[in-house]
This record gives C-alpha cells, sequence and structure tokens, in this order.
C-alpha cells in the first residue's frame, strides 16, 4: 500500500509539472514533450486505478498518434515565433482571468467534495453502476458503457481527429515551383487519346519524346 501510494504521488507530481511546462515553455517542440511526459504519467495513474485499457489507450491514441503529430508538425512549420510572442503582453490579463477562475472552481469542487459530498457521491447510482460486473474485463465493461450511451460523442470525437489530421496535413503541404507535381484529377480523366500517341518513324530516325 505504502509503494502505491508513493507511485500515486510522483506520477501526480509529474503529471501536474508536465502540464505547468507545457504552457510555461517557450519552445513550442518542448511543451509537445511535455505534453507527451504528461500523458505517460497519466496513464501511470489509469495503472493504478485498474483501468489498463485506458491507460493502454492513452499511450497508443494521445502519445502514439497526437502528441507525435503535434510534435512533427510544430517542427515542420516556418513559425515566426517573435511574432507571436508580440501579443503575449495585451491578452495576458484575460489569460490570467480565465485561469484564476478556473483554479477557483478547482478549488471550490475539491473543498465541496473534501467536507460533505463525499459521502453522498458514494451513495449516487453513478457510483453504484461504475463498477463492472463479475467476470467483465475493464476492456468490455468501457464498451458496453460507450458503445450504447455514449456512441454518437464518441463518433463526433472520431471527426474532430479526422478533421485536425487533415489540416494538419493541409498547413504543412508546400508548393515549390519547379517541382513537378501529381495531378490526380488529370490521370483519372485520362483516356487512350490523349495519353498515347501514335507515330510512324521511319527506318533509322528516332521520335521526338
Amino acid at each position: 500500500m505504502a509503494l502505491q501510494a508513493i507511485a500515486f504521488y510522483l506520477m501526480a507530481a509529474v503529471t501536474l509539472g508536465s502540464g505547468i511546462a507545457v504552457v510555461s515553455a517557450k519552445n513550442p517542440v518542448h511543451s509537445v514533450l511535455f505534453l507527451i511526459s504528461a500523458f505517460f504519467s497519466a496513464a501511470g495513474l489509469f495503472v493504478l486505478l485498474g483501468a489498463e485499457f485506458l491507460a493502454m489507450l492513452l499511450v497508443v491514441v494521445y502519445v502514439g498518434a497526437v502528441a507525435v503529430l503535434f510534435l512533427f508538425v510544430v517542427m515542420m512549420l516556418d513559425v515566426d515565433f517573435a511574432q507571436l510572442r508580440q501579443g503575449f503582453a495585451r491578452y495576458m490579463p484575460l489569460g490570467g482571468a480565465i485561469a484564476g477562475g478556473l483554479a477557483i472552481e478547482m478549488v471550490l469542487v475539491s473543498t465541496a467534495v473534501a467536507t460533505n459530498g463525499a459521502a453522498r457521491l458514494n451513495d449516487t447510482p453513478m457510483a453504484a453502476g461504475a463498477h463492472a460486473p463479475l467476470g467483465v474485463t475493464n476492456a468490455e465493461a468501457i464498451g458496453r458503457v460507450l458503445y450504447t450511451n455514449y456512441v454518437y460523442f464518441f463518433q463526433a470525437a472520431g471527426l474532430v481527429l479526422l478533421v485536425a489530421m487533415i489540416g494538419a496535413i493541409v498547413l504543412t503541404l508546400r508548393h515549390k515551383p519547379g517541382v513537378r507535381r501529381q495531378v490526380i484529377m488529370d490521370q483519372v480523366l485520362r483516356t487512350p487519346k490523349t495519353g498515347m500517341r501514335m507515330v510512324s518513324p521511319k527506318q533509322g530516325e528516332g521520335t521526338d519524346a
């Protein structure tokens, strides 16, 4: 039990520190690396809670796909970071007010649950039905809830990720002059008449390409 408590506090501290470093790092590449560290620590917390499937999903999807995609996009984009920092001081009061409001809400919720809401929270129907039946794996229990009650939200999240992937491809696509590119529409609409040229060269003479 003591080892689990030590592991929990250690990974929680790493997650919190990495989250703060994501928004405070000056280099965007470092921010993405700190984000990957936060995902790994959060996956460790899921393992301690007995949700191994969620931990694997967090590592495979967010670290293996989303975070790496962000890293490649940030490294390939030619972004003028000096110009981006020019508006930091102008929007800093608004960002600080929003962050302060979120922090106050988190403190109020944590205080309410710690004082008089913990007992009532465990008696709610949601908490009573949160435990999976005997003989059902963690992945199967998640699938029963996900694909019955929240299937439309799951599909909407998939569409958001698809749009993000297409947007990353569009942002990193560069058309350089003098480079021949493949035109898919011309290839699809090509006919034998436009794709071939019949010639009858004379003996001993070549053909023009």
